[in-house]
């Protein structure tokens, strides 16, 4: 075991980061906040060694309860109790474009066929017991493999030609078997799996954050091969403060993660922070260091690192996108990480991208989501934007980005072109809301072709929590999505007072054809608490060979 306790210390970089936004930037959306708040943190990994396999030593994961999302963090922006004023959403999508599978004639909304469409872990999954809430849904697709994570804190390996179950369900703490401290002991969740499809490597992380008390950690594991099941490169990266809501994307210049960071007593939020791996060399198993930027507490949160859909290359001397959301606008920053010479890099933003009108979903509780035959609402999730942030690089050169949130009216997504404009603008944008079903936790990505596909959760006074997934051609009516796709019904609805839903889901990109979206979530099969199920699907729209 190779351990680094030092810390290479504290580096003065300039950087742009945002104060409390004033109204009249957000009206205009195009300046840049060049307000200093802080300076680079610099600092080598903690801990890190290597293990020869992950078939050696994975273990089932644990039947404790441990209801890990008791704990009650304070939100970033405290809800009043008093809805928001509702606005007229002009984007809003009532209506479903024909679809069409012949080649003439009529507006071509993408006709989407399900492939793969099986239960994940979850409920009355052999070898797995629902233990904690909510499940925060991740997955990712490779070049063979299919690898899900969930709390609880387990993950399972599938055969991506056959949806077999290769790995699992073991213990996410499994992977850090041997390797000593929290990230061997603690098995705390907010798991991210992501497959860098430029290596052909897995990334699988997690926090490890109990008991309660700094230092608190990262850990990351970044396998030797495309098999996640093969050996792994491990690393814990340090913190003072408490991590939360981790969101990682792949990038040629980094591993690039985000946190809603709070003080270790769990009562403040100290700010969003953006940090950067060294990707060069922590796929080679060698030490590597941290680049992080905290902003201030009163800025934005939730911040989305850019993530490249299936095999799309990243422009040269392209920055990573991090995007959060405003009120009535995107705030986009940009971080390029700088290894070799730490003083060049950079971390610039926000720059404000007005966005059309919307209310957001919950916004006087964040909880209002209704279901049948219960009085338990459950949470939108809504006071962020939901993962991912898909970023692809067209044939043509055109980079896009596309995300969305929940907005009162429906699902709200956005896609940003040409991101390195002197002012980036909003390209189309829609509200998704073809029936009074509710509509939110979406996460989306981009095909080959120019397809968009997104995946969210469904339910209402009559819909039971389920599982639906939506597209467009590029072809279609700017800012329309084509017809919904159920992926499962859901058959119970979540009780007992138990809210929390999501946290989120996940969409990519296989990186071997292109074409086809995996998509995970959360739905219920059964009513109830602590019971829930996720389901993975894979999706191609028609076109795409």
């Amino acid at each position: 075991m190779i351990k680094n306790n030092h810390m290479i210390g504290i580096f003065a970089a300039a950087v742009a980061v945002a104060l409390s936004p004033s109204a009249s930037a957000q009206t205009k959306g195009t300046a840049e906040e060049a307000s200093p708040i802080g300076k680079m943190e610099l600092a080598s990994e903690v801990q890190r060694d290597v293990l020869p396999s992950l078939r050696d030593v994975a273990v089932p994961p644990s039947k404790d309860r441990r209801i890990r999302e008791s704990r009650g963090l304070p939100r970033p922006r405290p809800y009043t109790g008093i809805p928001q004023p509702e606005v007229v959403d002009p984007v809003t999508q009532i209506s479903i474009p024909l679809q069409n599978t012949s080649k003439t004639g009529g507006p071509l909304a993408p006709v989407a066929t399900i492939g793969r469409n099986f239960d994940g872990l979850g409920n009355g999954i052999a070898g797995f017991t629902v233990n904690s809430a909510p499940p925060d849904t991740h997955g990712a697709v490779g070049t063979t493999q299919y690898v899900q994570i969930v709390n609880g804190s387990a993950f399972a390996v599938y055969s991506k030609a056959t949806g077999a179950k290769i790995l699992g369900p073991t213990s996410t703490n499994s992977i850090w078997a041997g390797f000593g401290g929290k990230c061997q002991t603690a098995n705390d969740g907010d798991p991210i799996v992501n497959f860098d499809a430029i290596a052909q490597r897995w990334v699988i992380s997690q926090f490890a954050v109990s008991p309660s008390a700094a230092p608190f950690f990262e850990c990351v594991a970044v396998s030797q091969t495309a098999d996640a099941t093969g050996g792994y490169f491990r690393y814990a990266f340090s913190y003072n403060d408490f991590p939360d809501f981790p969101k990682f994307a792949v990038h040629p210049t980094g591993y690039y993660f985000t946190f809603n960071v709070f003080n270790a007593a769990l009562t403040a939020f100290v700010g969003s922070r953006a940090c950067a791996y060294d990707r060069t060399r922590m796929l080679q198993g060698l030490s590597a260091t941290q680049q992080c930027f905290t902003l201030s507490p009163t800025s934005d949160f939730g911040l989305l690192p850019s993530d490249p859909d299936g095999s799309s290359t990243v422009a040269a001397g392209s920055p990573n996108y991090m995007i959060a959301k405003r009120s009535n606008a995107l705030a986009m920053y940009k971080f390029k990480a700088n290894f070799v010479t730490p003083s060049l890099t950079t971390f610039t933003g926000p720059k404000l991208i007005p966005v059309a009108a919307y209310t957001e979903l919950c916004s006087a509780t964040g909880t209002c989501i209704v279901q049948p035959s219960t009085t338990t609402r459950l949470d939108a999730l809504a006071d962020r934007l939901s993962s991912r942030l898909s970023y692809r690089r067209y044939a043509d050169g055109r980079v896009s980005l596309v995300t969305s949130h929940a907005a009162s009216t429906g699902l709200r997504w956005y896609e940003i072109r040409n991101p390195d404009a002197t002012t980036p603008v909003i390209f189309q944008q829609g509200t998704y809301a073809p029936t009074t079903t509710t509509r939110w936790l979406g996460a989306m990505a981009q095909d080959k072709n120019g397809n968009f596909g997104i995946g969210y959760s469904v339910s209402s006074s009559g819909v039971r929590p389920g599982m639906r997934f939506a597209a467009r051609a590029p072809t279609d009516t700017a800012g329309t999505l084509g017809a919904e796709t159920t992926i499962i019904a859901g058959t119970g609805s979540q009780t007992n007072g138990l809210t929390r839903w999501g946290d989120y889901a996940s969409m990519t990109v296989d990186p071997v054809d292109n074409c086809t979206f995996w998509f995970t979530s959360e739905y219920m099969k059964t009513t109830g608490s602590f019971n829930w199920n996720t389901r993975i699907a894979s999706i191609k729209l028609a076109g795409c060979i």
